[in-house]
């Protein structure tokens, strides 16, 4: 008969309260194995979970991947329930109660049992790497070696809530412009393929007599018409070609870089990226992790492969016995008031708060600059559909009109 596991709370024979996992045939076989090894059983229940790499899998892909908002409030929960006093288990229990996230109550039940038997929560955790990365795993780590859970976990709810804000913020601001944008190419492919083909056989009667707009219009929708599948082999193929040299070291490097020197927008990237660093590097530090380690970790975590080259090369400094805040002065990628900051953190040993501070200074101006070229945006592709589609209507009206005066 297979084996199935029980998690169960028992009393050892000192009279302490246990909680655990145990595998066995029936729940009574269940209970009898435990009192054996003298422990009064208060709870058993089955808990029927595969093994890390199967739940991940049955979690994510059967039940749906939890949204980011989702992943920042069952941290917090986490975090409030720790910072109240309750133990970890239990903290997880009333987080799998709560949750409204079918994956996320699967994976807290699993983890659940882990704990249960001995397991830390950041090891039942890691897990799920698809869920909870290096950031998240490691902080919670050296927030349980430091005796901070609660308080580690609070500033990881706090980094993922600004993460959530910052994406809801960027999706709301392109809203306007991607309406702009489609709706005059949804104009533009009714003129190209309903109107122009017919009055083409009218414009081609007219022969030189075309303005150069029209005849420019006409040779582009024919060439349109008769390679349609070419030109969507090549643009599929062009896309495809370019995630895959971006997917590269160099490729990715090229196109951060690229981004970065992208006027109006570069700024605004550049000043992101750094605020990202900073407050997963400020996280990490706080949470106790190791300066070589959460360096590594918060380049990895910024998603831009100029910082990430930058931050090896602060990591090699440092390890060579150099101040942190000289090492990135050095490296190049990271601005001044980082640097300053750092520094400052350094001699007053109070290096999370400043990281914080560069973060939340960063955050402002990056708002700031995205209010700014929304505004910029929304005038310049109304500017440029505006023309294109002018352009257009005015191809196809000028013969027509020309056509007239000719009947006159």
């Amino acid at each position: 008969m297979a084996q199935t596991t029980f998690a169960y709370t028992a009393l050892d024979a000192a009279g302490a309260r246990k909680s655990g996992a145990v595998e066995a045939e029936t729940r009574d076989a269940a209970v009898a194995r435990l009192a054996t090894e003298g422990r009064f059983v208060l709870e058993i229940k089955e808990a029927a979970r595969a093994s890390g790499a199967t739940s991940t899998t049955d979690a994510v892909g059967k039940k749906g991947a939890p949204s980011k908002q989702d992943l920042a409030l069952f941290t917090r929960r986490m975090a409030d329930l720790a910072s109240a006093g309750l133990p970890l288990d239990r903290v997880l229990q009333v987080v799998a109660e709560q949750s409204e996230s079918a994956t996320l109550k699967q994976v807290a039940d699993d983890a659940l049992i882990d704990v249960r038997g001995g397991m830390p929560v950041s090891q039942a955790l890691a897990k799920f790497p698809k869920l909870f990365n290096s950031v998240f795993t490691q902080t919670l780590r050296a927030g349980e070696a430091s005796g901070q859970f609660g308080e580690v976990a609070g500033r990881l709810a706090d980094y993922q809530e600004k993460e959530v804000a910052r994406r809801g913020q960027i999706i709301g601001a392109l809203v306007y412009p991607a309406v702009l944008a489609t709706t005059a190419f949804g104009v533009i492919l009714f003129l190209m393929t309903f109107v122009l083909p017919r009055l083409s056989g009218v414009f081609k009667d007219m022969g030189n007599q075309l303005p150069w707009t029209t005849k420019m219009l006409l040779a582009s929708s024919d060439f349109a018409s008769k390679n349609w599948l070419v030109i969507i082999i090549a643009l599929v193929g062009l896309f495809v070609g370019l995630r895959l040299w971006f997917a590269t070291p160099a490729g990715g490097e090229a196109r951060d870089r690229m981004l970065m020197s992208l006027p109006a927008i570069g700024p605004v990237v550049t000043k992101a990226t750094v605020s990202q660093f900073a407050r997963v590097l400020g996280t990490l530090v706080f949470g106790g992790v190791p300066i070589l380690e959460a360096l590594e970790i918060a380049g990895l975590s910024a998603n831009n492969r100029v910082f990430l080259r930058s931050a090896h090369l602060v990591e090699e400094e440092v390890r060579a016995g150099r101040p942190i805040a000289d090492a990135m002065r050095d490296a190049g990628a990271f601005p001044p008031v980082l640097t300053h900051m750092v520094a400052v953190g350094e001699e007053t040993g109070d290096l999370p708060k400043m990281l914080g501070r560069v973060a939340d200074s960063l955050d402002f101006e990056v708002d700031t600059g995205m209010r700014k070229l929304v505004s910029l945006v929304e005038p310049v592709i109304v500017l440029t559909m505006g023309t294109v589609v002018g352009f257009v209507v005015l191809s196809v009206l000028l013969p027509i009109y020309q056509a007239q005066n000719l009947v006159k």
